[in-house]
């Protein structure tokens, strides 16, 4: 593979792209950023502000997370709430705005071995002297039809973001580690009542978090069962479940259904290009930095702990504010027009 350096890449150039021959012309730029949730396009108004030349490849499913919730009340500055593909939808505008070009495809490879960095989307391959990786989390869903029909009508994968709607409420939780936990417990300031549903007779919670949980009189748990439907039309009625030990079927009557079965990085693409930990969360160091310098993260896709829209957006923040010093480091700015 033909090498160049990073001032004789020019727009139209072509190369060939690690095992991708068949890629078109690529395209240069000072930043990539791969991924268009909150994390992602705060990075892209930052580079666009610092007259970055600035790519955003978003994915088909612009706007992360948030496109799938529907009031965000905890995000600053809307003191009424907000819906959550409004807020992504003013980003983007926002982001836009300053120059960011966002490409609505997603990331198929990345080549962080030599400079430039390359990034194929859609057969078209962009390189850029700076990433930041932004590409978030996914949950973990049961995958029921029933499942991803009430998504958004009282099922939620995030009780920090939506318990506040289930005031007075009946909820269920399902699974049974940390996060079921945390879930249940951050519930119950809210919900009337809170039922974890578990596959298996005991927690796989940590001690200490099993001790709160079980001491926490609002919390009920059905043991040994699965959740086979969710029920309602309009929105959540109940779960109906099926005890896994005796066959036994039976519905539970609730108003809001919490998926807490874990997350998922969206890293697959960076293996063996940046240093992921067992989980296959990003490992950083020297801020948002990962072992490859010029590539950052920012975001759920390294956050395991509080993965919020406003935390994601401040380390998008933090990573485009990294990566401008590498590049002024580096003395390779590009400034557009």
């Amino acid at each position: 593979m033909k090498e160049y350096l990073p001032n004789q890449l020019l727009k139209g150039s072509t190369y060939n792209f690690s095992n991708h021959e068949n890629a078109r012309a690529a395209l240069d730029y000072d930043i990539i950023i791969i991924g268009s949730g909150p994390a992602g396009l705060t990075a892209a108004i930052y580079a666009g502000r610092a007259l970055l030349n600035t790519l955003v490849v978003g994915g088909r499913l612009s706007g992360g997370q948030l496109m799938l919730t529907s009031g965000v009340e905890n995000y600053p500055g809307f003191v009424n709430g907000i819906q959550g593909p409004s807020l992504m939808t003013e980003m983007r505008k926002q982001a836009e705005r300053f120059g960011a070009r966002i490409v609505d495809e997603d990331a198929e490879s990345v080549n962080f071995s030599s400079k430039p960095f390359q990034v194929r989307a859609a057969g078209q391959v962009y390189a850029s002297k700076a990433v930041i990786i932004a590409t978030g989390s996914s949950a973990k869903w049961l995958g029921i039809p029933s499942e991803a029909k009430m998504r958004g009508r009282g099922v939620s994968s995030c009780a920090t973001c939506d318990g506040y709607f289930f005031r007075d409420k009946r909820v269920v939780v399902i699974g049974g580690g940390d996060t079921a936990v945390e879930e249940a417990l951050f519930l119950t300031k809210f919900a009337s009542e809170v039922r974890v549903i578990h596959r298996r007779d005991e927690l796989r919670a940590s001690k200490i978090m099993q001790k709160r949980a079980l001491a926490n009189p609002k919390i009920k748990f059905v043991w040994n069962s699965v959740v086979e439907e969710i029920t309602g039309t309009q929105k959540v009625e109940g779960v109906k479940i099926r005890n896994v030990r005796t066959g036994g079927v039976s519905v539970i009557p609730c108003d809001g259904v919490f998926v807490a079965i874990g997350f998922q990085p969206n890293t697959k693409i960076f293996k063996n290009q940046i240093a992921l930990d067992e989980k296959g969360y990003s490992i950083t160091h020297k801020g948002t930095e990962t072992n490859v310098n010029g590539v950052f993260v920012a975001g759920d896709v390294h956050d395991t702990r509080y993965r919020q829209a406003v935390t994601a957006a401040g380390e998008g923040c933090r990573a485009a504010l990294d990566a401008l010093a590498y590049l002024e480091e580096q003395k390779e700015v590009t400034v557009t027009a």
